[in-house]
């Protein structure tokens, strides 16, 4: 079984999301450059558009690539189903990289449980929906949470549901905004969530920058969690805080060794500064 708690090193996560805008060659191709810049998995988003989108979206105009239509009508139209997610799960498997989604309802759910998962995602927009969280975490499958534009208390309670039953468990710090402004990342909130939770904490980060995603790791984010697209440019809501394939390439390279430049809080003389000291000092 997946254990969220025996991550050494970033765990990272290239959420795809919806942005292969329901064609699955772009997904293919996303899927190819996670595996290729070294990622550890894919995410997708499922839901069942007639339950996950609020009454009083569904029938507000939106117009897209396809033209204009509601936007319950767009969602159905860029949502994967079984043939593409089969096809998903034997193309990740070929690489191999693993792959996840996150549910957002308890239609999605029982979809995604058809699929040997190493976990599930609870997206922070269901962090509150209490029988989605009981369920998920009775399923057996451990369960990785996002708390964007969530209360302390409302996280709690999540915790509290999910950690009852879920053989293993993780929390995501997440700012809620695309992009997210830097002033409001409040990237101190990582230690204070493990300190809290005594859990796995990891980052999910909408920013354009890598710093902050740096900066989460070198804090204690075993997890790291990013958009990712194949061009700003291309139509969508998410692509422009996605990272493209050069930026993922780049943000794995520059976490790589933070582990090791932390090293450990004894001070105390370094085998390359021996030679030195001797020369220096005599001793």
């Amino acid at each position: 079984m997946f254990d969220f708690n025996s991550l050494e090193k970033p765990y990272f996560i290239a959420e795809i999301g919806i942005n292969h805008n329901g064609d699955l060659q772009i997904a293919k191709r996303l899927i190819d450059a996670s595996f290729g810049c070294e990622w550890g998995c894919v995410k997708f988003q499922k839901r069942n558009p007639d339950v996950a989108v609020p009454e009083h979206e569904k029938n507000k105009p939106r117009e897209t690539p396809w033209g204009t239509m509601t936007y319950l009508e767009y969602k159905h139209r860029i949502e994967f189903g079984k043939k593409e997610y089969d096809y998903i799960n034997r193309y990740c498997a070929e690489k191999p990289i693993d792959w996840t989604v996150s549910v957002w309802d308890l239609d999605s759910l029982k979809f995604a449980l058809q699929y040997d998962l190493k976990f599930l995602k609870i997206p922070s927009a269901m962090l509150t929906h209490k029988e989605l969280l009981k369920e998920a975490a009775a399923s057996g499958v451990p369960i990785l949470l996002s708390s964007g534009m969530s209360t302390l208390e409302e996280i709690d309670a999540a915790v509290a549901i999910v950690s009852a039953k879920a053989k293993s468990y993780a929390l995501l710090h997440c700012t809620s905004t695309y992009p997210a402004p830097p002033k409001e990342l409040n990237l101190r909130v990582i230690p204070a969530l493990r300190q809290r939770y005594g859990c796995t904490i990891g980052y999910s980060g909408h920013e354009h920058d890598l710093e902050p995603t740096v900066i989460a790791v070198a804090l204690g984010a075993k997890i790291i969690e990013r958009h990712i697209t194949l061009d700003h440019s291309m139509w969508g809501t998410d692509q422009a805080s996605s990272l493209e394939v050069h930026a993922m390439s780049l943000l794995r390279r520059r976490v790589a060794n933070i582990e090791d430049m932390l090293g450990s809080s004894e001070k105390k003389v370094t085998e390359s500064e021996m030679p030195i000291r001797k020369k220096l000092r005599g001793v």
